[in-house]
């Protein structure tokens, strides 16, 4: 079992070597969202720019000895308002990622996916825990454990694909896809397995790219290369999968909270498929979760400035 946090130290301290992205930190007002966004300012992961009302930021900061050096603060009058606000950054050009902070996440989302004013792309979006899990050698992504309640087939397409792009901006060097199911063979019966199979089939035919699929794979055929020794299965995904895709958000969020519960693991959250990436924390997450959830952010910003930047040449 590898150091605890090893993975997440290491992605922090690549960071720390980009420049800071700028975050607009929607409604950041209390201790947990206010002093969150300030430490990763600290470590020079974001520039944040603090939505929502001054009088309210200043004083949690004062309450709780939040130092608020080199953040601006934009005063509006509630969360509503600071959601709306902040995306309204982003579309400026003002921010390269969104933050909750104290505010609901369906009143951040619902700015998001406003169909005029907000961030939406053609892709459907979707949430990614980036897990640092101990006793596994690799970084794992668990996808779709908090927006897509029942996703379609049609919205996995997206979902896999936003994956596979964060694993990429992650800097993996080999993107490994399991489609999980409760089996590893294909069950007219069971949905998920029909789906893992046309989904794999969807890849072959370049429908999604940048990775290896396979699927319907059960969960520890997916990460156990013992269990895949045992059943024989031949796979260059089996065993050493860096991406789970989780049947629905039921499935994606027992199997989180399972490996954060039981198998000490940290579960760093994005939002992906918006045009910025969006960094969505819970008020039980860790100091070095939230830090590792901003470097997540900060990865995906410097991906996409690359990428323009090659666009442009």
């Amino acid at each position: 079992m590898e150091q605890k946090h090893a993975k997440y130290q290491r992605l922090i301290q690549h960071c720390r070597t980009l420049p800071a992205t700028t975050v607009a930190v929607a409604h950041p007002c209390d201790e947990t969202s206010l002093s969150g966004a300030m430490e990763a300012a600290r470590l020079g992961l974001i520039a944040p720019i603090l939505v929502g009302p001054r009088e309210r930021i200043e004083a949690v900061a004062r309450e709780h000895g939040i130092d608020l050096a080199g953040a601006s603060i934009v005063d509006v009058e509630h969360s509503h308002a600071a959601a709306e606000r902040a995306v309204e950054l982003v579309r400026e050009g003002k921010a390269e990622a969104l933050m909750k902070g104290s505010l609901h996440t369906d009143e951040l989302m619902g700015a998001v996916v406003r169909r005029d004013t907000g961030l939406r792309t053609s892709r459907r979006v979707s949430h990614c825990f980036v897990m640092d899990v101990p006793s596994y050698s690799e970084t794992l992504i668990v996808t779709d454990a908090a927006v897509n309640i029942a996703p379609s087939l049609k919205d996995k397409v997206d979902i896999v694909q936003n994956a596979i792009d964060l694993a990429h901006a992650l800097r993996m060097e080999e993107v490994r896809v399991a489609i999980l199911s409760a089996m590893e063979t294909v069950n007219p019966d069971v949905p998920s397995t029909i789906e893992a199979a046309a989904l794999c089939k969807m890849a072959d035919r370049g429908q999604i790219t940048g990775a290896i699929l396979d699927g319907p794979l059960a969960l520890d055929n997916a990460i156990n290369l013992e269990s895949v020794a045992i059943k024989k299965i031949t796979s260059p995904v089996a065993g050493r999968a860096n991406v789970l895709v989780v049947p629905d958000l039921e499935a994606g969020n027992m199997l989180a909270k399972s490996l954060s519960f039981m198998a000490g693991a940290d579960a760093a959250g994005i939002v992906l498929g918006a045009r910025v990436p969006i960094i969505l924390t819970s008020r039980a997450d860790s100091v070095m979760t939230r830090m590792a959830s901003c470097a997540v952010a900060a990865m995906v910003a410097q991906a996409r400035r690359e990428k323009a930047g090659r666009s442009v040449a």
